[in-house]
């Protein structure tokens, strides 16, 4: 008879601080709601309370709703003085306490290591590249929501073996269809972008005409390894650390 798992116990208020920490880090570096809410899979709605909380984030209608909220009116009342829904009203207040449902705690714990994940894997990419550390951040960056230079949504997994282990495939998910991206490609890829460092990068054809060019290039951006025109960034939905542009 198997032992019945043991649930990991967490601390509410140490996950909040750490995760309003995480969240504040990525908006620093992307100054845009829904970009942030992407990289960490919640609606921008959360992200902009998390943000308010934190003291990270204004503007006119939360100056607005906080002011009265804090002079002692109820959120039924800020409501007909604005004109805004309760779950608008809400949104613009800063969360008063730790959330501590249980598989909410594990979820955020779980999006503030992979945000942690991803942030080393990038650093550590921008000192050594080579590919072993390459290897490390298409590891650490799974499922992350990229777009192509012409605005299509994919993510990806890691092809596993066996025995669990992830091979060095690229299973690319773009809405009902699946693509395959190769190592050896990626490389390719990789040597070129290394070699145009310091340049503008403009088009994904530009690092080879590479089967898969078009999923590699964003992945490249948003590791750090390559520049690419403002224009195209705003398609790709990506925004690199503003000390690195």
């Amino acid at each position: 008879m198997s032992r019945p798992k043991k649930k990991l116990a967490y601390d509410a208020e140490k996950i909040m601080k750490e995760l309003m920490a995480a969240v504040v880090e990525s908006y620093d570096e992307t100054r845009e709601l829904k970009l942030t809410a992407e990289e960490f899979g919640m609606s921008a709605l959360k992200i902009r309370k998390l943000l308010i909380t934190a003291g990270a984030y204004c503007n006119d209608i939360s100056d607005e709703v906080n002011e009265l909220y804090y002079a002692g009116k109820t959120v039924a009342e800020i409501q007909r003085i604005i004109g805004l829904g309760k779950s608008s009203v809400n949104g613009y207040l800063p969360y008063t306490k730790a959330i501590y449902k249980p598989e909410e705690l594990s979820l955020n714990a779980e999006r503030i290591n992979i945000f942690r994940s991803r942030q080393q894997a990038v650093r550590e990419l921008a000192t050594d590249m080579g590919e072993d550390k390459l290897w490390e951040t298409v590891v650490a960056f799974q499922n992350y929501p990229f777009h192509t230079a012409t605005g299509l949504p994919f993510v990806y997994e890691l092809k596993r073996g066996r025995n669990g282990e992830c091979n060095k495939e690229l299973i690319v998910s773009r809405r009902k269809e699946s693509k395959t991206v190769v190592w050896s490609s990626f490389m390719l890829a990789f040597q070129k972008a290394v070699e145009l460092q310091g340049e503008i990068v403009d088009r994904p054809k530009s690092l080879g005409d590479i089967r898969g060019i078009s999923f590699i290039y964003p992945m490249l951006y948003r590791f750090g390894v390559i520049e690419v025109p403002e224009k195209i960034a705003k398609k790709m939905e990506l925004r690199r650390p503003l000390s690195k542009r």
